[in-house]
């Protein structure tokens, strides 16, 4: 029987979603792509408060499938507008926080796609390239925005224009990934922290996420004015009035997400 291209899976409040095509080093179908996009939307409305994203087998993804069914066509733009940009824009305006487990070599858009991730944690033996430059290509799916914020122009330049791997510790040191774990640990930190932002106040988190990025093109006024309106609309939760009263009382708040 032929598995799945991604298996999911929701467990107390966590979305799991695996790239499962180990034969293929979980490279990017079109197929693959939709259904990441369809899943996140079920996993929405069946109550997901977090998710986590990872990898079958030794990679995270080698990118798009360039053997395969991977969209290649004399016109690659039309590819990247059709099935990549709407999965990216979706993961973008999520109102859940995303959690990467990089259990190995992220390549090309597979960079992209780990580092969509609110927190990446990244196994110590993996690695990040993009390897564009190597085949006559530019970034493409989001790379060259998430690179050259999270790590500045200097390194996105040596990244894309080189073409070359670039290791776990060079990642976090860049900026890029938030935590480095030895490969055996992966799994469970991963988890771990996807169940603490499931267990959170999801309203609060979904505005978190998107006021950061949003700030990292508003100026200071624009930011602070769109801080203004996320506190209204958070203030007015039930989870700011039990964090509040859990405050009062001295204990742990139990968040519903509401």
């Amino acid at each position: 029987m032929t598995q799945p291209a991604l298996l999911s899976l929701l467990d107390e409040g966590v979305l799991t979603l695996t790239l499962n095509r180990p034969e293929r080093l979980n490279a990017l179908s079109t197929g693959l792509l939709a259904d990441l996009a369809a899943a996140l939307d079920e996993g929405v409305a069946a109550g997901a408060r977090a998710v986590l994203l990872t990898g079958a087998g030794r990679a995270f993804s080698s990118g798009a499938d360039l053997a395969g069914d991977g969209g290649v066509t004399a016109n690659l733009g039309d590819t990247l507008t059709a099935f990549y940009h709407p999965l990216f824009e979706r993961i973008a305006g999520l109102g859940l926080p995303i959690v990467c487990g990089l259990n190995g070599p992220a390549v090309g858009a597979g960079v992209a796609l780990a580092l969509a991730a609110d927190i990446v944690v990244m196994a110590r033996s993996a690695y990040l390239q993009l390897g564009f430059v190597n085949i006559g290509l530019v970034p493409d799916a989001g790379a060259t925005w998430l690179v050259a914020r999270g790590a500045g122009r200097a390194k996105a330049l040596e990244m894309v224009l080189l073409g070359e791997q670039m290791t776990a510790q060079q990642a976090q040191a860049a900026g890029l990934v938030a935590r480095v774990v030895d490969d055996e640990a992966l799994a469970a930190e991963a988890l771990g922290l996807a169940r603490r932002l499931a267990s959170g106040p999801t309203i609060a988190v979904g505005l978190i996420r998107r006021q950061v990025a949003a700030a990292l093109d508003l100026d200071l006024a624009e930011t602070m004015a769109l801080e203004a309106s996320n506190q209204t609309t958070a203030g007015r939760t039930s989870d700011f009035r039990e964090g509040v009263m859990a405050f009062l009382n001295k204990r742990a708040p139990r968040f519903r997400g509401e």
